[in-house]
């Protein structure tokens, strides 16, 4: 379970049902992480809205910190609700490439093992 949790607001009032559909979206990227760093993640939100005469654009940004890498996701539209879900996505294809590398130690040594194999074999 992710522990820390900070959604700050620039510009826009970050009511209730903002901050709960926000804690959805990013608790769903809970079952990507490894089981070693969902202890120790933690989440930064910001939500901004600019308000110019012809558009209005929101931007949400998530900065998820894990044990080895810090991941980062930036999105600007009209609708902060379609914002929030394009970070989601992005990030959820960034925990599966630090899964892929931090997962299972045993997993990884397995796999370089086998192509240190095929690469001698090979010469």
């Amino acid at each position: 379970m992710i522990r820390k949790f900070e959604i700050t607001g620039v510009h826009i009032d970050t009511d209730e049902k903002l901050k709960k559909y926000v804690h959805n979206k990013v608790a769903k990227l809970e079952r990507y992480m490894p089981k070693h760093a969902r202890t120790s993640a933690h989440v930064d939100v910001k939500l901004s809205e600019s308000k110019n005469q012809k558009n209005k654009q929101c931007t949400a940004e998530i900065i998820l910190y894990l044990p080895h890498e810090k991941l980062a996701a930036k999105e600007s539209t009209v609708n902060l609700y379609a914002a929030i879900d394009i970070v989601e996505a992005k990030l959820t294809n960034q925990l599966r490439k630090y899964k892929d590398m931090y997962g299972s130690p045993k997993l990884y040594r397995r796999l370089t093992q086998k192509f240190k194999r095929r690469n001698i074999n090979q010469i």
